[in-house]
Protein backbone atom coordinates (compact mmCIF):
# COMPACT_ATOMS: atom_id res chain seq x y z
CA UNK A 1 0.00 0.00 0.00
CA UNK A 2 1.32 3.25 -1.08
CA UNK A 3 1.01 6.48 1.61
CA UNK A 4 0.40 9.31 -0.74
CA UNK A 5 -2.29 10.65 1.46
CA UNK A 6 -0.49 10.66 4.78
CA UNK A 7 2.68 12.08 2.92
CA UNK A 8 -0.01 15.19 1.69
CA UNK A 9 -1.12 15.53 4.69
CA UNK A 10 1.97 15.49 7.05
CA UNK A 11 3.31 17.80 4.45
CA UNK A 12 0.71 20.15 5.17
CA UNK A 13 0.79 20.34 8.58
CA UNK A 14 4.32 20.75 8.68
CA UNK A 15 4.09 23.79 6.52
CA UNK A 16 1.41 24.90 8.49
CA UNK A 17 3.68 24.59 11.56
CA UNK A 18 6.14 26.74 9.81
CA UNK A 19 4.19 29.51 8.82
CA UNK A 20 3.01 29.91 12.26
CA UNK A 21 6.48 29.88 13.28
CA UNK A 22 7.65 32.06 11.46
CA UNK A 23 5.84 34.25 11.95
CA UNK A 24 3.22 35.04 8.99
CA UNK A 25 0.82 34.10 10.87
CA UNK A 26 0.77 36.52 13.86
CA UNK A 27 -2.61 36.26 15.15
CA UNK A 28 -2.75 32.64 15.13
CA UNK A 29 -5.59 32.50 12.75
CA UNK A 30 -4.39 29.72 10.45
CA UNK A 31 -2.93 27.06 13.40
CA UNK A 32 -6.16 27.70 15.13
CA UNK A 33 -8.52 27.05 12.11
CA UNK A 34 -6.40 23.67 10.56
CA UNK A 35 -5.16 22.06 14.06
CA UNK A 36 -7.43 19.52 15.85
CA UNK A 37 -5.08 19.67 18.88
CA UNK A 38 -5.21 23.34 18.88
CA UNK A 39 -9.07 22.77 19.31
CA UNK A 40 -9.18 20.56 22.06
CA UNK A 41 -6.70 22.43 24.22
CA UNK A 42 -8.61 25.56 23.74
CA UNK A 43 -11.56 23.29 25.43
CA UNK A 44 -9.89 22.33 28.79
CA UNK A 45 -7.24 25.57 28.75
CA UNK A 46 -6.16 28.68 27.86
CA UNK A 47 -3.76 28.16 25.05
CA UNK A 48 -1.45 30.38 26.25
CA UNK A 49 -0.58 28.03 28.59
CA UNK A 50 0.92 24.95 26.66
CA UNK A 51 4.23 24.38 24.65
CA UNK A 52 3.86 25.73 21.78
CA UNK A 53 6.35 22.70 20.08
CA UNK A 54 3.95 20.18 21.92
CA UNK A 55 1.04 21.67 19.66
CA UNK A 56 3.62 21.65 16.81
CA UNK A 57 4.16 18.25 17.26
CA UNK A 58 0.42 17.26 17.85
CA UNK A 59 -0.43 18.72 15.22
CA UNK A 60 1.89 17.17 13.03
CA UNK A 61 0.72 13.72 14.26
CA UNK A 62 -2.80 13.89 13.86
CA UNK A 63 -2.97 15.25 10.53
CA UNK A 64 -0.79 12.25 9.49
CA UNK A 65 -2.91 9.83 10.89
CA UNK A 66 -5.89 11.41 9.51
CA UNK A 67 -3.80 10.95 6.40
CA UNK A 68 -3.02 7.40 7.17
CA UNK A 69 -7.10 6.75 8.01
CA UNK A 70 -7.65 8.05 3.98
CA UNK A 71 -4.93 5.61 2.99
CA UNK A 72 -6.47 2.68 5.21
CA UNK A 73 -10.00 3.87 3.54
CA UNK A 74 -8.70 4.40 -0.22
CA UNK A 75 -7.19 0.98 0.17
CA UNK A 76 -10.15 -1.00 1.51
CA UNK A 77 -12.48 0.30 -1.13
CA UNK A 78 -10.15 -0.96 -4.23
CA UNK A 79 -9.76 -3.84 -2.43
CA UNK A 80 -13.40 -4.69 -2.14
CA UNK A 81 -13.47 -3.49 -6.09
CA UNK A 82 -10.75 -6.17 -7.12
CA UNK A 83 -12.54 -9.24 -5.09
Amino acid sequence: MRYPMTLACTLFAVALCLFNATGYDPHNLFLFMFSIPVWLTELFTDIHNVNVWFIYVLTVLSWALIGYLGDLGISRTRARRQS
